[in-house]
């Protein structure tokens, strides 16, 4: 079964290296937010629309990197979609919990649905290096919410 899982994993993560989603230019975004991560070259240029209630109305990205960096992203972007910016943030930090421990993180039930769906990239914890490239999105996301106007770096 743990086999069987993790061919799962490993496709998912294929899949949305392969085909991003969400990859795109967001016209009319209230947010920006660009990332780095120099170890490998990975960057990205992500964009937040905003809901009258400042939920997450619109998540979308471009940028070059690895399959990991990519389908980060892309899961990134279809998970935080219709969330608040504070569960946005939580997400975040949970996600990177996951991807430093490979353990998900106890949500209370709360983000429980959207830890599990991200749980693909849990192994990546294996690899520190790539924990850059799986977080790359995260920090820019953040980076994009604070509307800093300062480039996000993985490191």
């Amino acid at each position: 079964m743990f086999d069987d899982l993790r061919d799962l994993y490993q496709e998912v993560i294929l899949d949305h290296g392969r085909k991003p989603r969400n990859f795109r230019r967001l016209e009319e975004a209230d947010r920006e937010g660009r990332g780095d991560n120099p170890m490998c070259g990975d960057r990205m240029q992500l964009w937040v629309k905003l809901a009258p209630d400042g939920r997450l109305a619109d998540v979308a990205f471009q940028g070059k990197g690895c399959a990991i960096s990519m389908a980060s992203a892309s899961l990134m972007t279809e998970t935080v979609r219709g969330k608040t910016q504070e569960e946005a943030r939580t997400l975040a930090e949970k996600f990177r919990e996951l991807a430093m421990t490979g353990t998900c993180p106890d949500c209370g039930g709360v983000l429980e649905d959207e830890m599990e769906r991200l749980q693909a990239l849990g192994g990546v914890h294996e690899f520190p290096s790539r924990v850059k490239c799986a977080t790359l999105a995260w920090h820019t996301l953040n980076a994009a919410l604070e509307n800093t106007g300062k480039e996000a770096s993985s490191e």
